[in-house]
Order: C-alpha cells, then structure tokens, then sequence
C-alpha cells in the first residue's frame, strides 16, 4: 500500500549520527541558518566540522553551508585554505594557553605545572581527535618550535616557569624538547585509536613565518641558538636508555 505524506511523516524519524550537544552539520547539500561571521567564529565552526565529519571533508564550500553562507563569504576572514588551517591551528593553541595560564601558580612547583599541561593538551587531543595530527604536523613558527606546544608564546611561558623554578637553560632547554616529545608520541598512538588519520594532506600549510620577531621573548632570544641544535641522535639514545632502565626496574619488582 503506498502511504500518504502524512504518513511518510508519522512514520519513525531518521536517524543521524549527530552526538547530544552537537550541531547537524551538512555534508555540502545542506545549510544553516547564518552565522555572524567573525574569524573566531569561523575558526570555531570549521573546528565542529573537522570533529563531526573529519579533517579530510572540510572544503570552503562545506564550511560555508555550515556557517549558512556562500564559501565566498568566508575569504573576508580566511584568505585560504591553508590560512583557514593554520588558523585553526593557532586557535586551539591559543585557547589551551590562555586556560593554562589562568591556571597556573608559582606555589604548585614545576612537576605540577607539568603534569596539568600534560593532561591539558591530552584533552585537546581527546576532545578533537581528528583535529589533533594537524596539530602535530602543521608547520611551526620557527623550526626549532616543537609541536604541540606550537607557539612562540607557549614556548616563552614554558622556559620562563621552569626557569623561574631553578632549572639552568640547558635543563629548561632540554625539558622542552623531551616534554613535548613524549605529548606528540604518545598522543597521536592514542587518537589513531579513535580513528584519527596520522598523516593528513594537510601538513604543510600555506604560511609564511621565515621572519620570526622574538623581541617580545627574551628567554628565546637568549636560547635559539641551543634550540636549534639537531640533538635528534642524542635524545633518541637518551629516551632509549631511561624505557629501558623502567623495563629493568619492573623486571625488579618480581
């Protein structure tokens, strides 16, 4: 028997893959009721996309249904593709350090300094799973600024809070270098297990930051030199050697 509209209609709803507290977001047919367009806001939504629908569907068409505008509405605030991801980048990394800082005081001493930056940066991986390997591989400020802590601000804040807790610069130096290894290592394992592609297209952004103005960071001033040192054989080894030494302290517990 065929049915009626109505009841087409009465009949179950379909069913969709938007999670409670999300926002259906259109694959490229649909659109939304207009957004007021800001950067943020656009960073924002493009964000919600990649969380929703992955990395490697968001296209400017797409974000601009998303935002309930033409594509074309966007370039105002995003020049590019790879202005778009760049920026989004830059907004993830922004917003961890302003929630850090708020957070952080010189009476909690450095190892809880680091253990809650630590767990600060695994819920960003954790809430964007999808966002984070862009994270991990977009290009940098300078060469020698390590992901995930991705920026000169970031960069100057972790020196100067050790420092300020009586590590010498080539400790601070030295801790930065293994601290953000050991995030980037280990949290691209855990969001690939959540089904996050580890190797996007989009890695190499289209930015140009050859001139870095370092003027505002005096601990980097001071430090570039040691840090861009290729130490990478060393602190293979050096890694090596302390998983092998915890292997060998577990083997003394039996």
């Amino acid at each position: 028997m065929r049915l009626s509209e109505p009841d087409l209609d009465r009949r179950s709803p379909p069913t969709s893959n938007t999670k409670p507290g999300q926002t259906a977001l259109p694959d490229g047919d649909g659109e939304q009721p207009a957004l007021r367009l800001s950067r943020d806001a656009i960073l924002d939504a493009a964000i919600s996309f990649i969380d929703q629908c992955g990395l490697e569907k968001l296209t400017m068409r797409r974000l601009g249904a998303a935002c309930g505008v033409e594509a074309m509405a966007l370039y105002r605030y995003v020049h590019s593709r790879g202005d778009l991801l760049t920026g989004i980048v830059d907004h993830v990394v922004d917003r961890l350090y302003t929630d850090q800082l708020a957070a952080r005081r010189q009476e909690d001493g450095w190892q809880d300094y680091l253990l809650r930056l630590a767990h600060g940066v695994r819920q960003v991986a954790l809430d964007h799973p999808q966002l984070f390997p862009l994270l991990a591989t977009a290009a940098p400020e300078a060469p020698w600024v390590r992901p995930p802590l991705r920026s000169l601000r970031w960069m100057e804040s972790f020196l100067d809070t050790l420092i300020s807790y009586g590590f010498d610069n080539p400790s601070a130096v030295a801790a930065y270098r293994s601290y953000t290894t050991f995030l980037v290592g280990h949290l691209l394992l855990e969001v690939s297990t959540h089904g996050a592609e580890l190797s996007p297209e989009e890695a190499l952004l289209d930015t140009d930051r050859t001139e870095v103005d370092l003027s505002n960071y005096p601990h980097l001033q001071q430090l570039q030199p040691m840090l861009s040192e290729d130490r990478s054989a060393a602190e293979f080894e050096e890694s090596l050697e302390a998983i092998l030494d915890r292997l060998e302290l577990l083997t003394a517990r039996r």
